[in-house]
């Protein structure tokens, strides 16, 4: 008879799903119920046809765990087991079941269908009991359903879920069926122990059906990992590789001295017992080139092996370019960092995001085209007298990547976020990448922004790969996250999605990390959507480079296409990017937004957002999107090339309320200068729109002082007041409001928490004139030092604010700010 595969209608199906739990035990799961008690399934192994040795009816929980219910007793158990939801802030969460059979949304606050807390095996679990017929009436046999908290986070079913399904508009959700009530689901074990390179299948062999199903690896092969030294390395003479790849057949590394003649030297590495791959050569490779090939059996989609593919070592120091080759280098003439910097304190930072080739494509400091081409030119600049950066005032940049990423040649702009290679700088920012000299400009660069008192933070992309995907083709299924088919999940938009918590994964994520660090100084790195690695794996990372570091700065962008973790996140020692307060900080210059909204975003975005100010990192624009002045323009198609008297006021309001917001301010590169991409909404390759053209800073010296004299102040004794590093009390902000206008004013230190000092700011975006009532101030105990064009710390010379008879008249579009005497 055929297989059920290939000749049987869906509805005649018998085996759902399989995999693999340890070398000695599997788990099925049937189409539907097994309803008797008497006998067990007719399950064997193939190749062959051997009976299972064992097979046991699996605990209702355990169905619950992998789906989210189970069925008993005309009940119908809903069941969270946290440890399939890393993200989910259990701590203070109140969690609903929305689904088909509750009007979804509209459940969230309804007591009927909270979970409440509960144990099991004495692991905390979520649990809620309903009878079937609330859920599946008669008529019916299936619902859909999701989690929810409180707040409006609805949690991702788990990839691995068994009855994960999507609904017509590609939103995936829990399937109940009256039919899968976890009477379904039994553990098997197999006569012989299992081999990881093994590919049975399991057999369903009753008296007039028989089909079979692949047995996934499961947790045999994502459980996998060694401790074992990765990578190339010289050591007594020899050179030594090694690269995990479990499922592989076969690995050979290819060397040769050169790129033009290159006549590699192949040899066979030796597979070792934890998935390791060796080859000891006898000779000192350093400064050669290499790759390796990797065979294996593609007996699914889960496989991508090809012996003809040149694989770039994925702890290959240096490369080439995007395809390689790699470069040998002996770990003895790398960098050495006589003395680690140390950064701001976190709540004293204010960042630049910048891109290596904007900073320097059209800066005035005279070099080699080379060098203007990366690392060399910005620390060439960074040196001279006429540093942008330097002359701003700000304390830190986060450089968009600079790990080796899928440009196809050194001259192709790119912003990076495609990487192909974790360890190795990015060739096309080194002046001779075939001699890895992007290892020592690097470096240089590093130490060029350390000379200048900034911290160096790195944007870093470890939730996708770019192209080629290198560790495609040593492990699919170990190292991406893929569907039942075996097709690659795109949560990440960008084609492919890493399996961060895979152990080697995260090891490697961790061990890159690591090497930026202790090779090149770095101080800090932020996390290209943060969301897709997942709390745990974030929580390791901190762990382990403040162990290296202790200053680390870590920030997220927690958010994927997937899901949001910024409020996970506020129990760890990461910041976060804040994009509430980037979309509230457009709306509010054009006069929209609440008053409450800006007094949550202004006090740090506290409770829901971030434990401490120094958690949100308040931005109004980065590389994504449009750029500041293009989204907030008067002008046609997004131009801000030219902008208006308007678009420039509304820029300084922007300013002030950045500034004095609680927090860590970061700017996108250009913004003091009202830089322009024309209305352009995504740059990623166009560096003549993204390139910083600093003429504009005479064309608009105003806009840049301004900038410049909020930093200044920022940064200054009086300005700590902007920069708690610790939660403020409740009374150190007292606002300033009337009317239904979004004007508003604020008083800092107002309990004298922090001392005496006080600093008072007003704002008022809107076309009209505004009289703030003040009569719990006296003016005459503060002096203006800024307004909505002019910053002198010394106090404002000229004109002032109209203060008197417990008024504060605001002109339009206008903001200040005043200091106690």
């Amino acid at each position: 008879m055929l297989l059920a595969s290939v000749c049987m209608g869906e509805e005649l199906k018998k085996l759902l799903d399989a995999s693999w739990l340890d070398h000695e035990q599997g788990i099925v799961f049937l189409k539907q119920d097994w309803v008797y008690k008497n006998r067990n399934p007719p399950l064997y192994i193939t190749p062959g046809t051997i009976p299972v040795k064992e097979i046991n009816r699996a605990p209702l929980e355990e169905y619950g765990k992998l789906s989210g219910y189970f069925i008993k007793q005309g009940k119908v158990t809903f069941f969270l087991w946290p440890e399939f939801f890393p993200n989910l802030d259990i701590e203070e969460k109140e969690i609903f079941v929305a689904g088909s059979f509750n009007d979804w949304g509209n459940v969230i606050g309804d007591k009927d269908w909270r979970m409440v807390r509960s144990k099991f095996e004495g692991q905390l679990c979520f649990k809620l009991e309903v009878p079937t017929s609330k859920v599946c009436p008669k008529k019916h046999n299936r619902a859909e359903f999701k989690f929810v908290t409180a707040d409006n986070e609805w949690q991702p079913v788990p990839l691995d879920s068994p009855n994960r399904g999507a609904d017509e508009n590609g939103s995936h959700n829990f399937i109940l069926s009256n039919k899968q009530t976890g009477k379904h689901v039994f553990y098997f074990k197999p006569e012989q122990r299992h081999a990881i390179l093994g590919h049975e299948k399991l057999l369903w062999k009753g008296q007039s059906i028989t089909e079979s199903i692949n047995i996934a690896y499961g947790h045999l092969l994502a459980d996998l990992q060694s401790d074992g030294a990765l990578g190339s390395f010289i050591q007594d003479g020899m050179t030594i590789f090694r690269i995990f790849a479990p499922r592989a057949t076969a690995v050979h590394v290819s060397f040769f001295q050169s790129l033009t003649n290159p006549a590699p030297q192949k040899h066979e590495l030796q597979r070792q017992e934890d998935s390791i791959w060796e080859k000891v050569v006898p000779s000192n490779l350093d400064g050669w080139f290499y790759h390796y090939s990797i065979d294996g059996e593609n007996e699914d989609n889960f496989s991508m092996f090809n012996p003809d593919f040149r694989v770039l070592d994925p702890y290959a120091l240096a490369s080439v370019g995007r395809t390689g080759p790699g470069i040998i280098i002996d770990h003895k003439r790398l960098p050495k960092t006589e003395k680690a910097f140390q950064p701001p304190s976190w709540h004293d930072l204010v960042i630049m995001e910048t891109h290596v080739r904007d900073l320097v494509a059209k800066a005035s400091t005279r070099m080699t085209s080379q060098e203007r081409r990366g690392f060399a030119g910005v620390a060439k600049w960074l040196r001279s007298d006429d540093c942008y950066l330097v002359d701003l005032g700000i304390n830190a940049v986060e450089l968009q990547p600079v790990q080796q990423n899928d440009s196809q040649s050194p001259n192709e702009y790119h912003w990076g976020y495609m990487t192909t290679n974790f360890f190795a700088p990015d060739s096309g920012y080194g002046t001779k990448p075939e001699e890895a000299s992007q290892i020592e400009e690097f470096k240089d660069m590093v130490d060029a922004f350390h000379e200048r008192n900034m911290a160096v933070l790195l944007d870093v992309v470890y939730n996708h790969v770019g192209e080629p995907a290198h560790l495609l083709f040593i492990d699919k299924e170990y190292y991406f996250e893929t569907n039942h088919k075996g097709d690659l999940m795109n949560w990440s938009g960008c084609g492919n999605d890493l399996k961060a918590n895979a152990p080697m994964a995260r090891r490697l994520i961790i061990d890159s990390l690591i090497h930026l660090v202790e090779t090149y100084d770095v101080d800090g790195f932020r996390f290209d959507l943060a969301e897709l690695l997942g709390v745990d794996v974030l929580r390791e990372i901190e762990r382990e480079l403040k162990r290296v570091k202790p200053s680390i700065i870590l920030i997220a962008e927690p958010w994927s296409f997937r899901g949001h973790i910024a409020q996970a996140l506020r129990h760890t020692g990461w910041a976060s990017w804040n994009d509430g307060y980037r979309d509230f900080a457009a709306q509010y210059v054009r006069g929209h937004g609440t008053r409450d909204t800006f007094k949550y975003f202004l006090s740090g975005s506290p409770h829901y957002f971030a434990m401490f100010p120094a958690q949100t990192v308040n931005y109004t624009a980065s590389h994504d999107d449009r750029c500041w002045l293009d989204r907030i323009t008067e002008n046609r198609d997004h131009n801000g090339s030219w902008p208006t008297i308007n678009d420039r006021r509304r820029t300084h309001i922007m300013a002030a309320f950045l500034f004095s917001s609680l927090g860590i301010p970061m700017l996108a590169a250009g913004q003091d200068f009202l830089h322009s991409k024309q209305g352009v909404n995504n740059t990623y390759q166009r560096g003549d729109l993204n390139a910083l053209d600093y003429q504009r800073i005479p064309q608009f010296p105003g806009t840049h002082q301004y900038f410049k004299g909020w930093i200044h102040f920022r940064l200054s004794e009086r300005g700590r007041l902007f920069r708690l590093d610790d939660r403020q009390t409740d009374h150190y902000l007292n606002f300033f409001e009337s009317g239904d206008t979004s004007s508003i004013g604020v008083l800092f230190n107002a309990d004298h928490s922090q001392g005496d000092d006080e600093i008072f700011a007003a704002f008022n975006p809107h076309h009209y004139a505004y009289e703030m009532p003040l009569d719990d101030l006296n003016p005459r105990d503060f002096m203006q030092i800024a307004d909505h064009e002019r910053f002198e710390e010394k106090g404002i010379s000229g004109p002032c604010f109209s203060w008197d008879n417990g008024k504060l008249r605001l002109p339009p579009m206008s903001c200040g700010l005043w200091i106690s005497k």
